[in-house]
């Protein structure tokens, strides 16, 4: 079965796509699954084993509750935060989703005109 007309020319990437774009997806998406997992208590040696439902990450509420000193403070979940985030943009198969995702967004940009708003999360708590 051949592609329809012009299937190649719609999964085409610009540089732009590539290097800006699919990027900004990534972030987005790898910022909200990691202040999902990265919820913990703040106690000493507990980082990886307390999570809670929080809205905001660990390193977040951390900032928040330390202010100035956050830098000395919040190493522990600045650390959890960045080893997840880093996890998400090495991963090629997360990569490959997001670019799914942008190419959906094109394709019905394309058809309709109109951009897709981004969602604001709003938290029930």
């Amino acid at each position: 079965m051949e592609p329809p007309p012009g299937a190649a020319e719609n999964s085409k990437l610009r540089h732009v796509e590539k290097d800006v774009l699919i990027p900004v997806i990534m972030r987005d998406r790898a910022k909200e699954l990691c202040s999902d997992k990265v919820q913990a208590c703040r106690e000493e040696g507990a980082l990886a084993a307390c999570w809670l439902e929080m809205p905001d990450s660990a390193f977040t509420k951390c900032c928040k509750e330390t202010g100035f000193l956050m830098v000395v403070k919040c190493r522990k979940e600045n650390t959890a935060l960045k080893d997840c985030l880093v996890g998400y943009y090495s991963d090629p198969s997360f990569y490959e989703e997001c670019k799914t995702e942008y190419l959906k967004q094109r394709e019905e940009y394309r058809a309709t005109g109109i951009k897709k708003k981004k969602q604001k999360i709003t938290s029930n708590i």
